[in-house]
């Protein structure tokens, strides 16, 4: 540093955000951790598992593994490139979701069909199909900037492409998905400058659309009911909701110690995905709770200020997928926490970064990857560098 200071050259920059990567490693730790206590009582006494307790606890090691190893080969690839196979990788996704349900070919759990099997692993499309619609929402935005004050030109072809994948997830159903890749869209529209008038028509029109979906399907009226009074029925539709809202009761402050919840004793279904964070709650209390919105925060807003510096830097594509990755992992994180605390109907959706499961682990630490480029590139480009 000295010798640098005495010929008057400047410190080497760092080329990528060392903090952001350090949270997100964090979420991956958090998440390794609690999902071994929450599945250790039901791993332990299940036929499935050979009664191994740490059988969900290697599972999800080695997903980690397999995201970061992901991570690492997606971070190499430049925005340009993702940009032009965002429209093949939209398609082969659509496809995906088409396979899933076809019989004998999709695999069927708890009434949803939502995997196909690849023997070792089960894959689940619909996690592909967030990051996708992140990298094709920005490049269509990009694409039809220079029309996004025309409905028919600008918002129909993306309401088309959407219903499409859309009537697909409904067919599964994952009603959570749905309102994932709606919502990267919609914003990654917004965000890029579309015509504000259609917005005030969709903030009518949603909510429309939401109840016709609820009215006409009685299993997602009976998630409704169970919502908004769990304990009018706590052994049946209630079920799920009422031991949540325990464990979190429970949890109070500090809670109840790492390793000590009693509703992951057979109590709280889908303990170590859906419903993890209640088991957080209880262990951890609301330090832990808080602990884990504060890492997702920062997440946020650092996807949304990278976007930023690339908007500022006149590259639109890698600043609208920054922060469709921002939208992606805010509105589940906050569907999940919220249908953990009885704040949202019960959805199949899992928390990022934290809940089992290898296709959501595999495809955050990708889309981690392009978060960690995009602001990568910034920094060279800020500096005038080559990308």
């Amino acid at each position: 540093m000295v010798s640098l200071v005495k010929s008057g050259a400047r410190p080497p920059q760092t080329q990528f955000d060392a903090l952001l990567l350090w949270v997100l490693v964090a979420l991956l730790s958090v998440g390794l951790v609690m999902v071994y206590s929450a599945s250790i009582a039901t791993a332990e006494a299940s036929k499935f598992t050979g009664f191994n307790a740490s059988y969900y606890l290697i599972r999800h090691g080695i997903f980690i593994a397999l995201g970061i190893l992901a991570g690492i080969a997606a971070f190499q690839v430049p925005l340009q490139i993702w940009q032009n196979l965002a429209m093949p990788l939209f398609v082969i996704g659509t496809v995906l979701l088409l396979l899933v349900l076809i019989p004998h070919v999709g695999r069927e759990v708890n009434g949803s069909r939502r995997w196909l099997s690849l023997f070792v692993i089960n894959l689940q499309p619909s996690e592909l199909m967030k990051l996708f619609a992140v990298l094709y929402a920005a490049d269509y935005t990009v694409r039809k900037a220079h029309v996004g004050h025309k409905f028919l030109q600008a918002f129909v072809p993306m309401f088309l492409v959407m219903g499409v994948v859309g009537a697909l997830l409904l067919l599964e159903p994952d009603m959570g998905a749905l309102g994932v890749i709606t919502s990267i869209a919609i914003c990654t529209l917004w965000l890029g400058g579309f015509n504000l008038k259609v917005f005030g028509l969709l903030l009518f029109a949603l909510p429309t659309v939401f109840v016709v979906l609820v009215v006409s399907s009685p299993y997602r009226m009976q998630r409704v009911i169970g919502f908004l009074d769990p304990w009018s029925d706590p052994y049946g539709k209630g079920y799920q909701l009422s031991h949540a809202l325990i464990a979190f009761g429970r949890g109070e402050w500090l809670g109840v110690g790492l390793g000590a919840s009693v509703e992951k004793l057979f109590y709280l279904p889908e303990a170590h995905t859906d419903f993890l964070m209640a088991v957080i709650a209880e262990e951890l209390g609301l330090v832990g709770v808080a602990a884990v919105l504060l890492l997702f925060m920062f997440v946020l807003i650092r996807a949304f200020q990278i976007g930023r510096q690339a908007a500022f830097l006149d590259r639109n594509y890698a600043a609208l997928v920054a922060q469709g990755i921002g939208i992606w992992i805010g509105v589940q994180a906050m569907i999940n926490i919220g249908v953990n605390m009885g704040v949202l109907p019960t959805k199949g959706l899992t928390l990022p970064f934290l809940s089992f499961g290898g296709s959501g682990i595999l495809v955050n630490c990708v889309a981690a990857a392009v978060l960690l480029r995009v602001d990568y590139e910034n920094r060279k480009a800020a500096r005038g560098l080559p990308i």
